[in-house]
């Protein structure tokens, strides 16, 4: 890693010049060939119990967890990606335009190419199926369902389904999700590069933020700190200014900046296929008495909360000790348009499981965490998401806690 500075000019003013820091991180490693066996070892223990013979994946992040392979035609939608996996078999299904990157998978792994679209890739999918021996059985999931995102296609679905023993399909999200809610050290590893990119960032773009500017500045000014600090992507995300009217998923905009106003962002960046998801918030001109007692309580209220969190407790659980802890505070009604105060991590922003009252998962080492309880009073906002790693009697977190301090923009 090296440091470095490039300049560049504020929209608002040329003679106010911007030093942004360049922070290299080398490029993410590729998934180790003995970590992918594990992955794969778990996962085709989760297919017997849960009596699956085939899994069909068509995520593109489901793709790169059980095979390694990662392209930037992940996401084309006429030349899909998509894999099948048995108890004996991986085999990659993918376009000849793939050439010989997809000959990089591992000894373990066989690939098939087809020519031309989707109706082709289907086409080539459903055959190999077709001729794998009877032995291997005909009970068929495919990766649709909660908190993934597979490729869609009506034709897939009806094809396999002529193809099952009893002419379904199954959803194998929650056999996926059982191997994938469980973090490798490899993972957490990644994950912990992307927040110190974003932290950074975050720190680095308020510095140069002023009365005046607008959002949309503020945001150009985060995303190109983010890329030069190392992240290989950064999603499109809120950064936003208020003081009443925060509306969460709104696109950054003219809105300038005044003093008073609460800034308020979400990160999206990722470093090794994991993208980082965390919450901070700023204020421009100094803050009332009461302003900083919140800002205090809420952060040890939700860092003594992420302490808590122990193999063996159920979500809901923690979520009743966050009920208990913010009573106690006489913080006033929490934000409530969504039910949950934290979910899991890794390679999706959002995974279960959920930190809210209908969770029953148990807790188990291994999992990651974020927790964000949110607190909207007078105009202000006041969010810290904090995010940790659940080892065999407590927690590591793996992103630097938020300042002890609120962050303050001088007027």
């Amino acid at each position: 890693m090296s440091s470095d500075s490039t300049r560049v000019q504020s929209k608002s003013d040329s003679s106010f010049p911007i030093t942004l820091s360049t922070r290299r991180y080398s490029s993410s490693p590729t998934i180790p060939s003995a970590e992918l066996e594990v992955r794969i070892r778990r996962l085709r223990a989760e297919m017997s119990k849960a009596s699956i013979d085939i899994i069909v994946l068509t995520d593109s992040n489901n793709i790169q967890y059980f095979t390694g392979f990662r392209t930037l035609s992940m996401l084309n939608k006429t030349r899909p990606n998509m894999a099948l996996l048995t108890q004996e078999r991986v085999i990659f299904v993918g376009s000849r335009s793939e050439g010989k990157y997809r000959d990089d998978l591992g000894p373990s792994f066989s690939g098939v190419q087809y020519s031309g679209y989707l109706a082709e890739a289907v086409d080539l999918l459903t055959d190999q199926i077709n001729g794998m021996p009877a032995a291997i059985g005909r009970r068929v999931a495919i990766d649709y369902g909660q908190d993934m995102l597979g490729h869609g296609s009506l034709q897939l679905i009806d094809r396999i389904k002529g193809l099952s023993y009893d002419q379904s399909i199954k959803s194998a999200v929650n056999v996926l999700w059982r191997v994938r809610m469980i973090k490798t050290p490899f993972e957490v590893e990644m994950k912990k590069i992307g927040f110190d990119i974003i932290n950074k960032a975050f720190d680095q773009a308020i510095a140069h933020a002023y009365v005046g500017m607008s959002e949309l500045e503020l945001y150009q000014i985060m995303q190109a700190q983010i890329y030069l600090n190392g992240a290989e992507s950064s999603e499109p995300m809120p950064l936003l200014f208020s003081d009443g009217d925060f509306y969460y998923s709104r696109w950054p905009s003219d809105r300038k900046l005044r003093e008073g106003h609460y800034v308020w962002s979400d990160f999206y960046a990722t470093y090794g296929g994991y993208p980082t998801d965390r919450n901070r918030i700023a204020r421009c001109g100094d803050p009332a008495q009461w302003e900083v007692d919140t800002y205090r309580s809420v952060r040890a209220l939700t860092i003594e909360l992420a302490k808590s969190i122990k193999p063996g407790l159920r979500c809901c659980d923690v979520f009743s000790q966050f009920q208990r802890l913010w009573g106690d505070a006489g913080l006033g009604a929490v934000y409530g348009l969504v039910s949950r105060i934290g979910h899991g991590g890794g390679m999706d922003i959002l995974e279960p499981p959920s930190l809210s009252a209908s969770d029953d998962t148990i807790i188990e080492a291994g999992m990651v965490f974020h927790l964000e309880p949110k607190l909207e009073k007078n105009g202000a906002v006041f969010q810290f998401e904090e995010v940790v790693h659940v080892l065999d009697h407590d927690v590591e977190f793996i992103s630097e806690l938020s300042p002890e301090q609120l962050p303050i923009i001088r007027p």
